[in-house]
Order: C-alpha cells, then sequence, then structure tokens
C-alpha cells in the first residue's frame, strides 16, 4: 500500500511540473494547441490529487458499515477522472473556435515547442510507471491514471507535430483546428475510461484468462475432494472476490475438509495476488457432475 500512496504522491509533483511547463510553451508562442496541452495538464493534476485520496480510502481496513472493505473506492477516482477530461475536452474546443474565428501567428513557435516536448517526455516516463506498476499492484485508481498519461502523451505528440507546421507553412488556423482535434481524441479517451471504470462497480466478472488459473488450480489443488461448481469472481480495486461451492465425501472430517479449503486458499493467493475467498463445502450428494472436477 505505502508503494501505491507513494506513486500516486508522485504523479502530483510530476503533474505540477509538467503543467508549468506546458504552460510556459503556450506563453512563449501564443498557441491555442499549446494551450489545449496545458489544459489537459490540469486534468492530470486534479485528478492525480484524487487517485491519492482515493487509494489512501481503499486502503482502510473493513469495519462495521464497510464489511468487504473499501476497495470500490478506486473506481469512483477513474469516473471522476473520465468526466474532467470530457469537461476539459468542451473547454479546449470553446477556445479552439474562438481562436478559429480569430486565428493570430505563433510567437517564438521552437523555443516553445522545445519546451513542450521535454514536458512530453517527462509525462511519458512517469505514464509508464503508473501503468506498470499499476497492473503489479492491481490499483485501477493508478493504472487509469498512466492509461490517460498516455493519451496526453499521444496528443502531445501531434500537438508538436501540428504547431511545427502551423510555424513552418504560416497558416495560422491550423493550430485551433489541432486543438479540436486534441479535445476530440481526449472526449474519446474520457470515454473509455469512465466505461471500464463502471464495469469495475457493476461488479464485473475478472477477465477469462484469471478465471481459467483459478479454475486450473482448483482442479489440481484440492486433493481429497470431488469437484467444485457455482464459481462466481469479481474484481474491486486490488482486491478479487471469490466464491464457489466444493464437494467432498460425506465421510470428510470438518477438520479434514478445513484443510483442503486452507490449502486451496493459498495456493490461489500465492497466484492471482490480494483475494477474499469463500467457500462453501458439501458432502457428495450435493455433487452437480459439472463445473470443475477435481483430478
Amino acid at each position: 500500500m505505502t508503494s501505491v500512496r507513494s506513486l500516486a504522491q508522485g504523479s502530483i509533483v510530476v503533474g505540477f511540473a509538467v503543467l508549468g511547463l506546458k504552460y510556459v510553451a503556450y506563453q512563449l508562442t501564443g498557441s491555442v494547441a499549446l494551450l489545449s496541452d496545458a489544459i489537459e495538464s490540469i486534468v492530470n493534476v486534479v485528478t492525480a490529487i484524487v487517485a491519492l485520496l482515493a487509494v489512501s480510502l481503499s486502503a482502510k481496513p473493513a469495519d462495521e458499515e464497510h464489511p468487504y472493505g473499501h476497495h470500490k473506492a478506486e473506481y469512483f477516482s477513474a469516473v471522476l477522472e473520465g468526466v474532467l477530461i470530457v469537461l476539459a475536452a468542451i473547454l479546449i474546443l470553446r477556445e479552439a473556435w474562438f481562436s478559429y474565428l480569430a486565428p493570430r501567428p505563433l510567437e517564438a513557435p521552437w523555443l516553445g515547442l522545445a519546451v513542450n516536448g521535454l514536458a512530453t517526455v517527462l509525462n511519458a516516463g512517469w505514464a509508464w510507471a503508473l501503468i506498470h506498476r499499476g497492473r503489479q499492484l492491481k490499483s485501477p485508481a493508478l493504472a487509469a491514471d498512466g492509461r490517460h498519461l498516455v493519451t496526453d502523451v499521444v496528443s502531445s505528440i501531434g500537438v508538436l507535430g501540428g504547431v511545427g507546421v502551423a510555424a513552418l507553412s504560416g497558416i495560422a488556423v491550423l493550430d485551433p483546428i489541432l486543438a479540436a482535434l486534441v479535445a476530440l481524441n481526449i472526449l474519446w479517451a474520457g470515454w473509455a475510461l469512465m466505461k471500464e471504470s463502471l464495469s469495475g462497480l457493476m461488479d464485473e466478472a475478472i477477465p477469462p484468462t484469471t478465471l481459467v488459473t483459478i479454475k486450473k488450480i482448483i482442479s489440481t489443488q484440492s486433493d481429497g475432494a470431488i469437484e467444485a461448481h457455482d464459481l462466481r469472481t469479481r474484481r474491486a480495486g486490488r482486491m478479487t472476490f471469490i466464491d464457489f461451492h466444493l464437494v467432498v465425501a460425506g465421510s470428510t472430517t470438518v477438520s479434514a475438509a478445513h484443510d483442503i479449503c486452507d490449502h486451496l486458499e493459498v495456493a490461489i493467493r500465492q497466484e492471482i495476488g490480494e483475494a477474499l475467498i469463500t467457500i462453501h463445502v458439501e458432502p457428495d450428494d450435493k455433487a452437480k457432475h459439472s463445473g470443475i472436477v477435481v483430478l
């Protein structure tokens, strides 16, 4: 949890640094496209702060009012980030429209592009770190923040190229057109981000590949059992919830059945990480002769 919080804190620092560089680039050039890049960085800073609050809340242990923990808090962070992206896109479109109506030549474009390029390199490195570590730590908030930064990096590269073309050609109207394209690009990213986060809030099942892994563990690590059925899964933040019925011989003692369950839980957690596992033990006359056969 300390690693997750440290990364979230780092996102705030990097966000402010990138925002400062992009704003300087806009001031140097007067480019509305570079302004759109800076506006998107404002969203990055705000969402980094929200992500830090979300991961801190999700780390709180279960209590009487939240017996399953606070893991879903991270999904609310990702949804909010998507909403802010949409609002930023609308603001960028507004600025692009007014600039299109009254285009103006760029000032000191190459110096501004160099400053913006430095911000883009910094953003790219941090995006990779967030996605890589977010997946390792199973943190939707960090992974979502990283994916948004990738979108920011891609749009920044497009802005750099477009502003460069506008500077070389002297066609001032290219600048607001480019800003509008940036807005449409981040609108799409915001929608994708909200859609993914809402899936988590709706208790969507874990990915098929992970489900296959769990079934294989149950099949090969349940010595003394007969079968397993009614397997259900869901993901909430870093926590995976798993429950299923395990059929054992009617003569199996409670202690022996408990040992089988303990062994299974350890094997599953070793493979997939944090998990809350509920196993309902049943006698052999409850077998459905379907589901997962114990080898």
